[in-house]
């Protein structure tokens, strides 16, 4: 995984957060929501560069 991946993917959880505690401390449920979504794509994108990287070092372990 690219280390702007990395970045990319814990600035859109960070924003997420963020975005949840406003709409918590504001009570909008809306943003509230985004938030939570928001965490939840930056979750899902996090695994799928994760299962990349494990697929990377099981190729990477047959070459050797």
């Amino acid at each position: 995984m690219g280390l702007g991946d990395k970045i990319s993917n814990k600035a859109e959880e960070l924003s997420g957060k963020a975005k949840e505690a406003f709409g918590d401390a504001t009570n909008n449920e809306r943003l509230q929501a985004e938030g939570q979504a928001d965490q939840a794509s930056a979750g899902v994108k996090q695994a799928g560069e994760n299962v990349k990287d494990a697929a990377k070092d099981v190729k990477d372990g047959f070459s050797k």
